[in-house]
């Protein structure tokens, strides 16, 4: 579809539409609606994206209404999702549209959108800003493990060049390793490019140190560096991550108390596990017993905890639900990547560079 960008001879009505001479863009009828709809989103989202900080100022009721009505549009529209090919395919307004989420703390709706797998990209760019934003979103949702799979797919993508969104995605990827594994791996994947393996570690120092001292498991520690580099984390909008961090390890060292007591005091759990007082120690209990972490009973009277087994027995509607949408998914993945291998092993130019390096 042909895009045009709005030259600075249109302007912006007071009703938020679009003007060039006597003809009105926008608010039309008919056959062409939606796509002068999707012309006019895509103009005005890099209307936003170039446009002079000082001149918006001076017309901010112009601006506003320029920006209800894109808002109005994407959600008539729907956008991202009625320009894309397929559910699969990878628009250049999908990391735009959570970038906006993102800065309106809308996270609920910005997850709505990762929930589709993506196989069909056209810019590489449009995929480490859709993965890194789609992470952050996940990261304000507490959807920590769709969060760590984005920061992943970013971290380990084909780059010839080490990039900005991939070093601050791997950053992240380490923080959100550590608040939800409660462990971090320093080794890449073998499918990570040369480029993101020589480079990523090196342009993270402090979060791979934070990492190396989070796995000794001493949290006085752990303080003192979150402390000694406390400038550096804020400097990089990560301090909340790492506080995060600096709270899972006392998670941590709970949960693994579960693997050897059966009924232990507060007071254990808050010596045991390097916490302050028996009743920081409680208030790190309930939390993991609200979040599902472990499952365990607090006696009010005598301060005892006891850990109990996952009561979960695997046999309600609900979960035979979510296990065959699982199925389903991983049927539809396996089959979707035996046709790309397939389309792949037909391919001229692979097969060329597969057979120089055999030659080589």
């Amino acid at each position: 579809m042909p895009v045009t960008v709005l030259p600075l001879s249109r302007h912006v009505t007071t009703d938020g539409s679009v003007t060039s001479g006597r003809k009105k863009f926008g608010f039309v009828t008919g056959k062409h609606a939606e796509a002068q709809a999707n012309e006019f989103i895509i103009s005005v989202v890099r209307f936003i994206d170039v446009c002079s900080v000082e001149q918006i100022r001076l017309v901010p009721d112009k601006f506003i209404s320029v920006c209800k009505r894109l808002h109005e549009e994407v959600i008539n529209l729907n956008a991202p999702r009625k320009i894309q090919a397929s559910s699969e395919h990878l628009t250049p307004l999908h990391p735009d549209f959570l970038q906006v989420c993102l800065l309106a703390k809308c996270y609920k709706i910005g997850y709505g959108i990762l929930e589709d797998d993506i196989y069909e990209v056209d810019q590489p760019r449009d995929f480490f800003l859709y993965c890194y934003y789609g992470g952050m979103v996940c990261i304000g949702h507490k959807r920590f493990a769709k969060a760590l799979e984005l920061f992943h797919n970013v971290v380990t993508a084909p780059m010839s060049t080490m990039n900005a969104i991939a070093v601050e995605a791997y950053k992240k990827y380490i923080l959100v390793s550590l608040i939800h594994l409660r462990q971090f791996s320093a080794s890449f994947p073998k499918y990570t490019s040369s480029v993101a393996q020589r480079n990523l570690k090196n342009f993270s120092q402090p979060y791979v140190e934070l990492a190396n001292s989070y796995n000794t498991g001493n949290i006085s520690e752990l303080k003192a560096f979150v402390q000694a580099n406390r400038e550096k984390f804020e400097n990089g909008n990560n301090l909340g991550l790492v506080n995060q961090v600096v709270s899972s390890m006392y998670k941590r060292n709970i949960q693994r108390l579960t693997q050897t007591y059966l009924t232990l005091s507060l007071e254990d759990i808050a010596n045991t596990a390097q916490i302050d007082t028996p009743k920081e120690a409680e208030m790190h209990v309930l939390q993991m017993i609200e979040d599902g972490e472990i499952y365990a009973t607090i006696n009010q009277k005598d301060g005892m905890v006891r850990f109990l087994e996952d009561p979960e027995q695997y046999n309600t509607c609900e979960m035979i639900k979510h296990i065959d949408s699982s199925i389903q998914r991983i049927m539809k993945m396996s089959k979707k990547l035996k046709t790309m291998d397939e389309s792949m092993s037909c391919d001229p130019l692979y097969l060329s560079k597969v057979g120089r390096e055999r030659q080589r």
